[in-house]
């Protein structure tokens, strides 16, 4: 009861100092108030317009993949023309670029210190040849790899030394599933 009173009295005394307000420059002004608190008022709206869409219209800028049953997984492709991918790596949620020209899983730096690795100890012996040239490469071992119920376990992977901020699901794990197909803009992956 006590918030709802403190609640209720703080919003009189907004409506107080808001009519306030506007009585004062109607007085004194009145087209260009009328004309601001059309604008506010469309402003406001629109915010609200947008709050009660944020569902759809983040499905659209970033889609989600569907998991489906026990054992398919559905991705639908971004605006960029790539497909997303969250997976849980060592317990920690990472946003991955689906990369069938990727040999194997490729952890940015930044994404290798999530899930909790440190990557200024690792031994960068490899080299991977990439759009933007050669970088080293370490080799590390994921606990484990989970997209909804399908996980796996010691996971072979690569840290990439570089200034990308990106991680790449690449062959080396999409190879675990029996089928990898693009369909319709979908890529579907089943155990």
């Amino acid at each position: 009861m006590g918030d709802e009173f403190g609640r209720m009295a703080y919003l009189v005394l907004l409506l107080i100092a808001i009519g306030g307000f506007l009585l004062v420059e109607l007085r004194t002004r009145p087209g260009r108030t009328l004309r601001l608190a059309a604008a506010w008022a469309m402003i406001f709206l629109g915010a609200i317009a947008i709050a009660g869409m944020w569902g759809e219209i983040r499905s659209t800028i970033f889609p989600q993949a569907r998991i489906i049953g026990n054992d398919r997984i559905e991705v639908p492709m971004s605006d960029d023309g790539h497909f997303h991918l969250t997976a849980s790596v060592n317990g920690t949620p990472i946003r991955f670029i689906v990369d069938t020209g990727a040999s194997t899983i490729a952890l940015s730096e930044n994404d290798a210190r999530k899930v909790g690795i440190d990557p200024n100890r690792l031994g960068y012996v490899g080299q991977a040849r990439t759009a933007n040239g050669v970088i080293e490469t370490a080799t590390v071992t994921l606990d484990t790899v989970s997209i909804g119920d399908i996980s796996d376990e010691h996971v072979v992977a690569l840290v990439l030394r570089s200034n990308l901020d990106l991680s790449l699901m690449g062959m080396s794990y999409l190879s675990r599933f029996a089928r990898v197909s693009i369909e319709d803009n979908l890529l579907v992956l089943e155990r």
